[in-house]
């Protein structure tokens, strides 16, 4: 196998896109002889929060075709590099490739030039490929990412959307897409606050996506029989880290527990946190509503000692003993 050779004007330079191009290697485009629709596996609900430290990353492991569930266990957020994360929503095979590729694309332009690009460098370079494949896009085979990292000149965290034609926008604190996205925004606006820590924010963002699967059937909601939960990164100074499925099923076992307390007690009102807790008040709630339908109204009880008190005992009716007829014989 011998390298490729470039003349001035052909030098493909640090975009490894370009050299795929170059060498015959990039995927080809699907031309107009594609008949109708592709039926392809769809990722759908991701999220991004800003805080303190940096940034959390969360996606759910739900890929769809139509109104099947095509995969229950699929990965929708990826470390671009050390510094950087990227979730995909959208047709799951190409957004998948396209995250390969960038991820390839940040390391030769770091070895080829002996630097890593800015934070905003790596956006600029994603827009580039999400604007390549519009020509899909147009086909159905839509792929829209997040993109996220830790700003080491800013020194913070910071957002980045894209639609489908490649342009990018930078959000200030938060953002959700996918399907289930407008829900987990709306999640999101209602929680978020100013200086959250990792803690509180990794609880937000899975609150988000357990919202947006109540609402979206396509995004995937944690499954603890069979022990899947959504994915979890977090992106700070010390580098991109996921977060381990023992921590993200522990918070929502405390998630769904408070929720089990709130339709268990009364409206609007924090009973108690934990599962115990909440099988506590269903108790009480049981107990309280058998107590209260097994006692007589007041009306009725008043009703029956007033009767009684009309008809008066039988020493009242005869106060001699003498024996005489009963009130319910007839003279």
């Amino acid at each position: 196998m011998t390298l490729p050779l470039f003349g001035p004007t052909e030098d493909p330079g640090p975009s490894f896109v370009r050299l795929l191009d170059l060498t015959g290697y990039l995927p080809p485009v699907l031309g107009d002889s594609t008949k109708g629709r592709i039926e392809v596996a769809h990722g759908t609900t991701v999220v991004a929060i800003r805080f303190a430290g940096g940034v959390v990353m969360a996606g759910d492991r739900r890929a769809t075709e139509g109104y099947s569930i095509a995969h229950r266990r699929i990965e929708k957020v990826f470390a671009a590099d050390n510094f950087s994360g990227v979730a995909i929503a959208g047709a799951a095979g190409p957004a998948i490739e396209l995250v390969k590729l960038f991820q390839t694309q940040l390391e030769h332009y770091e070895k080829v030039e002996g630097q890593a690009l800015t934070l905003d460098g790596k956006a600029n370079q994603l827009s580039n490929m999400v604007r390549s494949n519009l020509p899909m896009a147009m086909q159905g085979l839509v792929v829209v990412p997040l993109f996220a990292g830790y700003d080491e000149v800013s020194n913070r965290g910071r957002i980045f959307t894209y639609d489908v034609t490649g342009g990018r926008y930078e959000e200030t604190d938060h953002h959700a897409t996918g399907s289930g996205g407008r829900d987990a925004r709306t999640t999101i606006k209602l929680g978020y606050r100013e200086g959250m820590d990792r803690d509180d924010v990794i609880r937000l963002a899975l609150t988000a996506l357990y919202e947006a699967a109540d609402e979206d059937s396509a995004t995937g909601g944690p499954d603890v029989v069979r022990g899947i939960y959504p994915t979890v990164a977090t992106i700070t100074a010390d580098g991109f880290e996921s977060v381990n499925d023992s921590e993200v099923s522990g918070l929502f076992a405390e998630l769904i527990g408070q929720k089990t307390v709130l339709s268990a007690g009364p409206s609007g009102v924090f009973v108690g946190s934990g599962a115990g807790s909440a099988q506590s008040a269903s108790r009480k709630a049981t107990s309280a509503r058998t107590t209260k339908s097994s006692r007589p109204p007041s009306g009725q009880k008043a009703q029956r000692s007033k009767t009684i008190s009309a008809k008066g005992s039988p020493e009242q009716d005869n106060p001699g003993g003498k024996p005489g007829r009963q009130g319910g014989e007839r003279s």
